[in-house]
């Protein structure tokens, strides 16, 4: 009698509507709840904290250099390899491009909004922690472009690390370029910032 029902089809042993359905949803709902509990908890903060250390160390460090080092000859760290010796930048990092001023802080802006965005999925604490680099070196160079002189948009960056034979650079620079060499490390690895790992 059942197995005649079963081929039959008898309404009474049916499916509610959306019985089906619902149970797909939960079944989904319950995977990405497992797979989010295996990538671990999201690493925004980390991010963020990364993010404002750098920003901080790049602030304190210009408005130091700015005040005692400005005007003057430049300090010896490690004899002529290494001094500080402040100069004022109007283009990109290392002094390259200074006709592209406000081109180059719009593209500052635009990185910033793209990392918020992958932030949204972030998991993985490596790209956390190059992300921050990114970040916080990103609104260091910005925050000169905002409030610096000549103007909003157009000011000039503050270098102060004078490498010999070598461009003149910022903390905010060394956040950049690290986070970009990390990035291009983990994306060699197959590592997202999801917390997957893919091979090609």
């Amino acid at each position: 009698m059942a197995e005649a029902e079963r081929i039959t089809g008898t309404p009474g042993n049916e499916p509610e509507p959306g019985q089906g359905d619902g149970g797909d949803a939960e079944q989904s709902a319950a995977e990405t709840g497992a797979t989010a509990a295996q990538r671990g908890p999201r690493r925004i903060g980390t991010l963020l904290l990364v993010a404002l250390i750098v920003y901080l160390l790049d602030l304190g460090s210009k408005l130091l250099v700015v005040a005692e080092l400005e005007h003057h000859e430049p300090v010896q760290v490690i004899g002529t390899l290494l001094q500080f010796e402040v100069i004022r930048n109007r283009g990109a990092a290392f002094s390259m491009g200074e006709a592209l001023t406000i081109f180059l802080t719009l593209i500052a802006a635009v990185v910033i909004v793209v990392i918020f965005r992958i932030a949204r999925k972030l998991y993985s604490l490596p790209w956390a922690l190059a992300l921050g680099l990114l970040l916080g070196g990103a609104f260091g160079n910005l925050t000169d472009r905002i409030f610096r002189s000549p103007g909003v948009f157009q000011g000039a960056v503050v270098d102060f690390i004078a490498p010999a034979h070598f461009a003149v650079f910022n903390l905010a620079d060394s956040g950049i370029v690290c986070g970009g060499i990390l990035i291009v490390l983990l994306s060699f690895r197959g590592l997202d910032p999801d917390g997957t790992v893919h091979k090609d």
